[in-house]
């Protein structure tokens, strides 16, 4: 067996950087493995689109100057399945940076500061009092699982995913410009399950294109997938060699992490935006937290277990309950209405969507306006015949 390693993280995705970085940003001296099945770079099958909040949080880890990765794109324009449309600029911009570079410059930021990345599929967890074991021959005393959805660190755990609570989606790169150049462009499906296809520019003028379904329950095929893209965005011309199909553990599954040595963040930790398939943001926010948890020893489990309820607590609940209402297309509908006519309610939905933001009593009221009233532009129309007694209407 090697030597005993302070960290070892198992994932060498956003929430694993971050990790690793929050790591040694409290203890320069300590020993951290990064451990990826990947040569980096690699791709990874995303959206691509990485929130302005993302940037925040990787320059409080002491890695300022990824912004320029990816341009800035300003606006999000938004589409209803019966044709309302947001189109507004975001208070801030977000940007699109393809996973293989922007996860590629995380792990380099992290062996620059120190940390031993050995490329290995990790495929067994032994937990002990004191240290765990990967593989049987590598120990650390606390282990930190940011190894995506199907993860092996969860599994050992004993954590199983629950299909309903989760999305699944196809993406591919096209050559030729987004569809609504510099925005985040989102049409969503009319039906029984909530679904939308995106498309989001690239800086070499192309676009990251793709359509998911925010149900698990039923199985989906990739032609079903590229089907409903084709019809919410149709003449997408896709690099065949780029299509490619993943599944997002969505955050109202629940979130387990149970006592001990073993940590979870990220995708392995079910922390998916349930509105938006957004995962970067949760990764990189949760990997923070496990870092700082795992030099807790013994207490880590619990200690990061606290800390991912204070920072997303209230966040979760809200977005549960407005998973469960965009299951309706009439409420989808209003919610865009909404944010057409309203900056704050734009502002307060993009706030829930990629970042941890939550749902406020205006907002709330501006949409179920729109949702009761949806022809008075959100205002209870008034008629003098409303007033006569009911026997007398005509």
């Amino acid at each position: 067996m090697t030597g005993m390693y302070d960290v070892a993280v198992v994932g060498a995705g956003p929430a694993g950087s971050a990790a690793a970085l929050r790591v040694l940003q409290l203890r320069p001296d300590a020993h951290v493995l990064l451990l990826d099945a990947a040569r980096f770079p690699r791709d990874k099958t995303c959206g691509d689109g990485v929130a302005a909040g993302v940037f925040d949080l990787l320059a409080a880890l002491g890695v300022p100057d990824l912004a320029g990765l990816g341009g800035p794109v300003p606006r999000l324009h938004v589409r209803s399945s019966r044709g309302a449309v947001a189109d507004r600029h975001c208070a801030r911009p977000n940007r699109v940076v393809p996973r293989a570079v922007l996860d590629h410059a995380l792990v380099a930021a992290c062996v620059d500061r120190g940390v031993r990345l050995r490329r290995q599929r990790v495929r067994r967890v032994e937990a002990h009092p004191g240290h765990v074991v990967l593989d049987g021959d590598t120990a650390a005393r606390t282990v930190i699982g940011t190894d995506g959805a199907n993860s092996v660190v969860r599994r050992s755990l004993g954590i199983r995913s629950r299909p309903r609570d989760a999305a699944v989606a196809v993406r591919g790169y096209s050559p030729h410009a987004p569809v609504t150049p510099g925005a985040l462009h989102i049409a969503f499906a009319e039906g029984r399950r909530p679904a939308y296809a995106w498309s989001f520019p690239l800086a070499d003028g192309g676009a990251n294109v793709g359509y998911g379904i925010f149900d698990g329950t039923a199985p989906t095929s990739r032609d079903e997938l590229l089907a409903g893209l084709d019809a919410q965005l149709p003449g997408q011309e896709l690099d065949p060699a780029t299509v490619r199909g993943h599944r997002l553990p969505l955050s109202t599954g629940g979130r387990v992490q149970p006592d001990g040595r073993v940590l979870l963040a990220g995708d392995a930790a079910a922390l998916v935006n349930p509105l938006t398939g957004e995962g970067i943001f949760d990764a990189v926010a949760s990997g923070v937290l496990a870092g700082q948890a795992a030099l807790c020893g013994a207490a880590a489990g619990a200690v990061h277990r606290a800390s991912l309820r204070r920072c997303f607590g209230r966040h979760h609940r809200h977005t549960a309950a407005l998973a469960r209402l965009m299951r309706s297309p009439r409420f989808v509908h209003a919610a865009v209405l909404a944010a057409a006519r309203d900056r704050a309610v734009f502002d307060d939905v993009v706030d829930v969507g990629l970042g941890r933001g939550v749902a406020h009593a205006r907002t709330l009221a501006a949409i179920g306006a729109v949702f009761v009233w949806p022809g008075t532009g959100g205002r209870p129309s008034f008629s003098p015949g409303l007033l006569r007694p009911a026997a007398t209407r005509a």
